[in-house]
């Protein structure tokens, strides 16, 4: 996969009030609607998929480890890539790049973008879906790096947290059913009107028991992706675990690289 638009590519160099700036125009220009050929239950249910004429869509995990240098600090960092169609593991690729800046909230792509878009270039097989362990619309300017990477390859993204950056559920999200959804809107933190649907807290998986109860997912569109099909991705591809499946194995083989290249 290579940037269709390269002049919005992260750049380190950037001031902060430029970062922030270029977020703005990202979130103008990204699609928060859907406008793909993903059916989510295509990707879960195999009689689905077995009825189509069509193959399973490829869909791509991404997340990324970081490796230290000598003196303990984090100076480089280890983007992973798991393509998946029909359940199966198709492809992996991971890149190593150098990391330019120091995490600081709200501008995660800045830091994270590079080395992402580096691992996708590695790709040999053209993915139809890509969800990202970080936040998509649920940002502070609406574009997390889901969005950020989405707009940038003008592919279908999906941004998918394990906590809440900003914005504020509509009901409580504490100990809900697995399946449960719950919208997560605009508040005084986005840069949208007060009460937009910028996505949903998705309870993947949840313990039967009473006594201890698992956090939900924050999904949100990350680019030419709506709330509601993101949210239903997020479940159809959460088989045995919290995580969606492509994310999960992401991950891992983040790990995994990352044993390799230390040992």
């Amino acid at each position: 996969m290579e940037p269709v638009r390269p002049d919005l590519v992260p750049d380190a160099g950037l001031s902060r009030e430029e970062m922030e700036d270029l977020q703005r125009e990202i979130a103008e220009t990204a699609v928060f609607t859907d406008d793909h050929a993903i059916d989510p239950d295509r990707l879960s249910n195999p009689l689905a998929s077995a009825a189509s004429e069509e193959e399973p869509p490829i869909v791509v995990g991404v997340d990324q480890s970081f490796l230290q240098n000598e003196e303990g600090d984090q100076d480089r960092a280890l983007s992973a890539v798991v393509a998946m169609q029909g359940g199966e593991v198709i492809e992996r690729t991971y890149a190593v790049t150098p990391l330019e800046i120091p995490y600081i909230p709200g501008l995660l792509s800045f830091r994270e973008g590079r080395p992402i878009l580096a691992a996708l270039e590695a790709l040999s097989v053209d993915p139809e879906l890509l969800l990202f362990d970080g936040s998509g619309r649920i940002h502070f300017r609406q574009a997390g790096i889901a969005t950020h990477m989405g707009v940038v390859l003008d592919a279908p993204c999906i941004g998918v947290a394990k906590s809440l950056l900003c914005g504020r559920p509509r009901s409580t999200v504490e100990n809900l059913p697995e399946g449960e959804r719950v919208a997560i809107e605009a508040n005084a933190r986005v840069d949208a009107p007060e009460g937009t649907l910028l996505g949903y807290a998705v309870q993947t998986r949840q313990y039967d028991s009473p006594d201890r109860y698992i956090n939900p997912l924050y999904v949100s569109p990350g680019h030419r992706v709506g709330p509601e099909v993101a949210a239903d991705v997020a479940l159809a591809l959460a088989t045995s675990y919290k995580l969606p499946e492509p994310v999960r194995l992401a991950d891992s083989y983040a790990d995994e690289a990352k044993r390799d290249r230390v040992e």
